[in-house]
């Protein structure tokens, strides 16, 4: 009999409120499911169903009411906030709908943040940073700024800032949402080769059903709870 991969990502009974005054509003309701290592998975739903909640919390910015999550075998939701940022900085790659990119550091500066918590030294964060910017084919860009890239290209330097400690999850929220449609498809493009090619896992929220198909999966949340695709 065959053996089966483990999953990347295990959630199991997960549940997550927010206090809003003296009400206290339920977000997500009871979630498990799994992620394959290298799944590009997508979560759709509409506004207010959970879906960035559930990134957040797959991801380690937040912490759960009740459930747990563990992510290539170390359960998140237990671990001390000193140690879930280190395992953060580690394991997890950002990317966001409006790049997050500091506007007054070229593409260069822009990549290299991440590393220099590390301890490596400048000419292996040059190296680093200038494989990733190749990746993403923005090797010759290196030295503009964000205001001198266009909002496809703005969006590659997040990835390839998101690549650069080359971590197993990426986490993606609405990565397409503030480009045109062919912008928006090259990025989805790079985004399955960093899959196929480089056996990452991506998790992405997208409105956009285009996105969506170019997902593996796709989970939909509807008032805090999975409607269909989950297990």
């Amino acid at each position: 009999m065959a053996e089966t991969t483990p999953p990347i990502v295990a959630v199991r009974n997960l549940s997550k409120s927010y206090r809003r005054g003296q009400q206290i509003v339920p977000v997500l309701q009871d979630i498990s499911f799994d992620i394959a290592p290298g799944e590009f998975l997508a979560l759709m739903g509409p506004s207010g169903s959970g879906k960035s909640t559930l990134l957040n919390l797959i991801a380690g910015i937040d912490k759960a009411d009740s459930g747990t999550i563990t992510i290539g075998g170390v359960e998140i939701s237990t671990l001390p906030e000193a140690e879930l940022a280190a395992w953060r900085a580690g394991n997890v790659g950002f990317i966001f709908q409006f790049y997050n990119l500091i506007p007054v550091l070229t593409a260069f500066e822009n990549v290299e943040l991440p590393l220099l918590l590390t301890g490596l030294t400048r000419r292996e964060r040059r190296e680093h940073v200038e494989t990733v910017l190749s990746l993403v084919g923005l090797a010759d860009r290196i030295d503009h700024y964000p205001s001198q890239l266009s909002g496809g290209q703005q969006q590659r330097v997040a990835i390839a800032r998101a690549m650069v400690t080359d971590p197993e999850i990426l986490v993606a929220d609405e990565p397409t949402g503030d480009l045109d449609r062919v912008s928006a498809g090259e990025i989805l493009a790079l985004m399955e080769r960093l899959v196929s090619g480089f056996g990452k896992t991506i998790i992405m929220v997208t409105h956009d059903p285009r996105a969506a198909e170019q997902a593996h999966r796709l989970l939909h949340l509807e008032k805090g709870e999975l409607t269909d695709g989950a297990g």
